[in-house]
């Protein structure tokens, strides 16, 4: 099924070339919830696990968060992680950080390497990107840029070029993540998906959320996504569904979409 490029781990893409990947969230307020979501989420098998460190209470203490996610990866035994902050603006927990200690903690995390891949908005002040950019490429940790509308759908001009914007910033993934209001927003999104995964030399990921953008997360590999999220414990956006559904219809589609 796969119609876009993958994601890859030091040339090698993850998963062993599964497509569209299953990313599972972690939304624990302590260590040990956090840890506690690891174990149920592992036994059903995600490909990536994401860290929504903005969840986490001790947020302001850095040797704090990175031994957490060190532990993390220990447990995960090998299952890449994805490292997020996000912010309050695109949907995120409101946390006692200003944005320069947000930008600060990004460098620890990958200056300590306990994360693969690490989350920023391209909202952010253009000199946090910048900055996240270089210590994650120094630090050899991949780079998603993210854009959130928890508002609507934007059109399929706009929507393209935040795809593209996320490229000529220098990520290494590019993300969109909207909110749909009725059926023809789910088709604008899908179809930037379509276009954007035809044009960008990098990997995307794309969804719609709630129930309409659902189906974004269902079908969404099959117009070049190359990740989708679901529930393995707890939901970190609207719209997500438990792994064991998600896991069945792309098994459907695997199989009906064969030697297209």
């Amino acid at each position: 099924m796969q119609m876009g490029k993958p994601i890859e781990l030091h040339g090698t893409p993850l998963g062993g070339g599964k497509f569209p990947l299953v990313c599972t969230p972690l939304v624990g307020r302590t260590r040990d919830k956090i840890l506690s979501e690891v174990q149920l989420v592992l036994a059903k098998k995600p490909d990536i696990l994401e860290w929504r460190v903005d969840f986490f209470e001790n947020i302001g203490k850095p040797a704090e968060v990175i031994s957490v996610a060190a532990s993390i990866r220990q447990a995960a035994g090998g299952i890449p992680l994805v490292f997020t902050r996000r912010s309050v603006k695109e949907g995120g927990e409101k946390i006692a950080l200003s944005e320069d200690e947000v930008v600060a903690l990004y460098q620890a995390v990958c200056e300590s390497r306990c994360a693969d891949i690490v989350d920023f908005e391209m909202s952010n002040d253009a000199a946090h990107v910048r900055r996240v950019r270089e210590v994650s490429k120094v630090n050899d940790t991949k780079l998603i840029l993210s854009f959130h509308n928890f508002s609507f759908t934007p059109g399929l001009e706009l929507l393209n070029q935040r795809f593209l914007e996320a490229e000529q910033l220098g990520a290494d993934i590019a993300k969109v993540a909207v909110v749909p209001r009725n059926l023809e927003d789910v088709l604008t999104l899908l179809t930037a998906t379509l276009k954007s995964s035809q044009k960008l030399k990098i990997p995307l990921i794309s969804m719609s959320m709630g129930g309409y953008g659902s189906l974004t997360r269902l079908f969404g590999g099959a117009f070049g996504s190359a990740l989708t999220f679901a529930v393995g414990a707890s939901s970190s956006a609207p719209g997500q569904v438990p792994i064991e559904d998600l896991n069945t219809v792309l098994g459907i589609l695997q199989k009906s979409m064969a030697g297209t």
